[in-house]
């Protein structure tokens, strides 16, 4: 295994699966050569645009975006509309530098209500009865190109290695990509292990304070200033306030709940955390579960444990019945425990993209695996303090947990001139998890 870059070893993922060398280059050049689309889900079945209103008070809109992180469109969109941002859902989050195309669901509204906003396209496809939910969605498909690359003819390389360690077809782990914890500053899962632990004043001081090199000066700065102000016996968050530049909404929201509560009691920060979005403050808790998982699945790959099937003690779940023929969705719904006698018969449903081994994100409701798998989930849990029971938590903190296949097929179709990557991947993976091991680079860079 190849050590993978420092930056990837801050959010858990260790190693590298091909040993080779990178193909190098770079992405993004222009969005148009970063295509993402929604896989749309059988569950999302819309009525016509002329259904009763009433019944159906969802306005089902197909939105292909130009250079737009998601969140920041809803707000657009939102503010453009003259509503609540709560009234706009959608069932995945997509990158900023990029061409999106995705379903949002709008509550309350119609097609002559939407907007025109630069870099955006907006379809209406009918009407639906309830709003969006994440995972709402059957997956996702990239079309990737690679500017300037070191060396284009790696892709081979590590195309057979990836196909070695999928168990003849090309498989990369499913780790969590280092977006999930922020490109720049990568923070969201150490609050959300504060959060989780009940250190509400310390995620409020992760996520607000705590520079990085990373960040303009002037960010730097204005954090430096908040911790600065943290420290003083009597802090007045009315000056931590005015340090903070308004492209930090998040961090100012938080910021002006401590100027108005005070900022003395931990309940005074937990109101500060939940001053922002609910599905940030969401995301801060799962993220704490993805760096777990990360570390487990690098764990593993240390362990030498297959990850294309089972050994005695893992958990797998089955196959979604309802997915596309040509996108093997897990359920992770459906789970069972692989005892010695049920090896074999196991990891042919493997084989046969029927059935897919599994880590935990650990929650409330988590059952861990035995045997080897076992000791390596809990020998991370232990070395990061969690227990299932932590994760009982008030409002949008609360998580149940669940468990996620360690292993995801790619198996790109590869153009040469310019260099693309075209694949498809289930809801929830990552498409970094495949280009990092084709490109081998810095993870923001990805």
């Amino acid at each position: 295994m190849r050590e993978a870059h420092p930056l990837e070893r801050q959010v858990g993922i260790d190693h590298y699966v091909s040993d080779g060398p990178g193909v190098g280059g770079r992405l993004r050049d222009d969005p148009a050569e970063f295509r993402v689309r929604e896989l749309e889900s059988k569950a999302i079945d819309p009525e016509p645009l002329d259904a009763d209103p009433s019944s159906y008070p969802h306005l089902l809109v197909r939105a292909t975006l130009t250079d737009w992180d998601t969140n920041d469109f809803v707000g657009a969109l939102s503010n453009a509309m003259g509503i609540s941002r709560e009234r706009v859902s959608w069932a995945g989050t997509k990158d900023k530098r990029a061409v999106t195309t995705q379903l949002v669901s709008i509550r309350g509204v119609g097609p002559p209500d939407l907007p025109d906003l630069s870099g955006v396209t907006l379809d209406p496809v009918g009407r639906v009865g309830r709003n969006l939910e994440f995972g709402d969605l059957a997956g996702n498909a990239f079309e990737i190109t690679i500017r300037n690359p070191d060396d284009p003819t790696a892709v081979d390389a590590v195309t057979d290695d990836l196909a070695a360690f999928g168990g003849d077809r090309v498989a990369v782990p499913n780790v969590f990509g280092h977006q999930r914890f922020g490109s720049k500053r990568p923070v969201t899962h150490e609050v959300g292990l504060c959060v989780v632990r009940g250190e509400w004043r310390e995620a409020v001081l992760t996520y607000v304070g705590n520079p990085a090199e990373t960040e303009p000066d002037r960010t730097q700065e204005a954090r430096a200033t908040v911790e600065a102000v943290a420290s003083a016996p009597a802090p007045d968050w009315t000056e931590a306030l005015a340090a903070v530049p308004g492209h930090l909404g998040y961090e100012r929201s938080m910021l002006h709940t401590l100027v108005e509560n005070g900022g003395t009691e931990p309940s005074d920060f937990r109101e500060a955390l939940e001053a922002v979005p609910w599905n940030l403050q969401r995301l801060f808790v799962h993220a704490a579960q993805s760096y777990a998982f990360n570390r487990i699945v690098s764990a593993r790959l240390r362990a030498g444990l297959p990850f294309d099937r089972p050994v005695a003690g893992d958990v797998v779940c089955f196959a979604d019945s309802d997915a596309p023929e040509d996108l093997p969705l897990p359920d992770t719904d459906r789970l069972q425990r692989v005892t010695g006698s049920r090896v074999d018969v196991v990891s042919r449903h493997c084989e046969r993209g029927r059935a897919f081994v599994t880590a935990p994100l650990l929650g409330t409701e988590t059952e861990l695996g035995d045997g080897d798998p076992g000791e390596v989930e809990r020998a991370v849990f232990d070395d990061l303090d969690l227990a299932p029971a932590d994760f009982d938590l008030p409002g949008d903190f609360d998580s149940t947990g669940t468990r996620r296949p360690i292993l995801v097929g790619a198996g790109p179709t590869v153009e040469r001139d310019p260099l693309t990557l075209s694949f498809s991947l289930p809801r929830g993976s990552y498409a970094t998890a495949v280009l990092r091991e084709y490109l081998k680079v810095d993870p923001r860079a990805l």
